[in-house]
């Protein structure tokens, strides 16, 4: 079993940069698979960005393809998702995601292991 906690969000203006890490615990950091999604108010959670247990593959939500990387550290046990040129649609709150399965995943009930959640809020 994995736990993740996210860290790094905040306020920033349109055009900014924003970078957000998902720590996870335990041993086995390297099996998971993970992923990024984020829920706006009044809409439903939608995939963002997703990356193998490796690291070596990367798939990207088109709202964000070009913009935003996901990256992972797995001797820190840490994943990231580097945000730049940031827009007000990507006011939502960002939560970081585990799965066992092989390859990349863009569904979020394929997910088993979820973060609290952290808020990105973009001011036009």
């Amino acid at each position: 079993q994995v736990q993740l906690v996210e860290s790094g969000g905040g306020l920033m203006p349109a055009g900014g940069s924003l970078r957000l890490s998902c720590a996870a615990s335990g041993r086995t950091f390297s099996t998971y698979g993970m992923g990024w999604f984020r829920q706006a108010p009044g809409e439903e959670r939608e995939f963002v960005a997703a990356i193998s247990r490796s690291g070596i593959s990367t798939y990207y939500a088109d709202s964000v393809k070009g913009r935003f990387t996901i990256s992972r550290d797995n001797a820190k046990n840490t994943v990231y998702l580097q945000m730049n040129s940031l827009k007000p649609e990507d006011t939502a709150v960002y939560y970081c995601a585990a799965h066992q399965a092989i390859g990349i995943l863009t569904t979020a009930r394929d997910y088993g292991y979820w973060g609290q959640g952290t808020q990105v809020t973009v001011s036009s």
